[in-house]
């Protein structure tokens, strides 16, 4: 039975994952840190990491940038591995993140779903094969019209997946509106909408001569990202120090 220490437990990811974790024979979570602690849990919740002093074999994630620098500090004294889904993180933090991982197991990954992390993978195996034989390449992304960002973080993640696979020899095109000329033969097209409610939606197209291959993921709530998170916190219990990410939990 895997302990889990959740970072965040009253925020709504965190409430996803204790929900979640529920009903997951394998895991358990034994405590919980959060800044807002009127909420009745199951757990025993601590207003700061410092405060904590169950025992756990892992930690989950879901806070603010600007908690995690103790939650790291936190992590290289107890050299407790650590699933860091926190996102808005500075360059310093970044470094400090890596500088964690030195010391304990520390996995981030631009998207928690089980389901992206494996498109990433098949999207580098369909490059491969389908690039060299000519076939265009673009992306498709939709939001919710609150999202700030465009493209989505997924989206580059996806684009990067395969122009690793093909040599980084492919450039990102982003808005075609300003040139008037016919597509580059080593581009990554990627488009991006906003609208409505829609939690995440992400196409790709293999795009060749009478034949398009198209890759798609949908999210249709949250809950896609919390049960990736529980995941990649099972794995990642008891693994050497080191910087691990969702491909790490999906292997084929």
């Amino acid at each position: 039975m895997i302990k889990i220490l959740m970072h965040g437990c009253n925020g709504k990811m965190g409430r996803m994952i204790t929900e979640i974790v529920k009903n997951d024979e394998n895991a358990v979570i034994a405590a919980g840190v959060d800044a807002y602690t009127e909420v009745q849990n199951d757990y025993p919740v601590f207003d700061s990491i410092e405060k904590c002093d169950v025992d756990a074999d892992v930690i989950v994630d879901f806070s603010n940038s600007a908690a995690v620098d103790k939650l790291l500090d936190y992590c290289v004294e107890k050299q407790m591995p650590v699933v860091l889904c926190t996102t808005g993180l500075s360059e310093e933090q970044l470094e400090k993140v890596k500088k964690a991982s030195e010391k304990t197991a520390v996995l981030k990954s631009a998207n928690m779903s089980m389901g992206i992390n494996l498109l990433l993978k098949l999207l580098a195996e369909a490059a491969k094969v389908l690039a060299p034989a000519g076939y265009d390449i673009e992306l498709v992304e939709k939001h919710h019209n609150q999202k700030l960002d465009a493209p989505s973080g997924t989206a580059l993640a996806l684009a990067d997946s395969i122009n690793g696979a093909l040599g980084e020899k492919y450039s990102y095109v982003y808005d075609r509106s300003q040139v008037r000329q016919k597509r580059d033969s080593r581009e990554i097209g990627i488009s991006a909408v906003r609208g409505g409610t829609i939690v995440g939606e992400h196409e790709v197209l293999f795009a060749g001569t009478d034949e398009v291959i198209e890759f798609k993921h949908t999210a249709y709530s949250r809950s896609v990202f919390a049960k990736g998170a529980v995941e990649a916190a099972k794995f990642l219990a008891g693994q050497k120090p080191g910087m691990y990410d969702m491909g790490d939990v999906i292997r084929f």
